[in-house]
């Protein structure tokens, strides 16, 4: 499984390879410097809002679960990880999906200090969301 599509696996997708094959300029570090300062911005993806919803329900996840006494540890956290560096290792794209999670984090973290009923049935309801998302996804723009 490539890095990236890892994310996607989580939520029932089965071959994603080509969403998430990064092209040899593309697959460079966050910290990598470019190598012409002319260089016009990447072109959004025409799944990159889908992404970053995929991100903003990991956010969620990330924090629901840890309050859930789920014992994932980092699971949500690195599998937003690996599907932004495998999407948008820097730039625009990167900054929207790292926001994306961080909003789904912190709108859960502003009014949830234990684990409730309603914090269990929105977990079902976004892993629900998550998998229909990467079904679709995998169906419109894998080959």
């Amino acid at each position: 499984m490539m890095v990236g599509a890892s994310i996607l696996f989580v939520f029932g997708a089965s071959d994603i390879r080509s969403l998430t094959q990064a092209p040899p300029a593309a697959a460079k570090s966050r910290n990598s410097a470019p190598q012409d300062r002319g260089q016009t911005p990447a072109q959004p993806a025409p799944y990159d809002h889908d992404l970053q919803r995929l991100s903003e329900i990991l956010g969620a996840l990330h924090f629901l679960r840890g309050i859930c006494n789920s014992n994932e540890g980092q699971k949500w956290r690195n599998e937003a990880l690996a599907l932004i560096d495998a999407e948008a290792p820097n730039g625009k794209r990167h900054d929207e999906m790292v926001a994306s999670f961080n909003r789904g984090y912190g709108g859960f973290q502003q009014s949830y200090r234990t684990c409730t009923s309603s914090a269990d049935l929105l977990i079902r309801r976004y892993l629900e969301e998550g998998a229909k998302i990467a079904r679709d996804m995998t169906a419109r723009y894998a080959n």
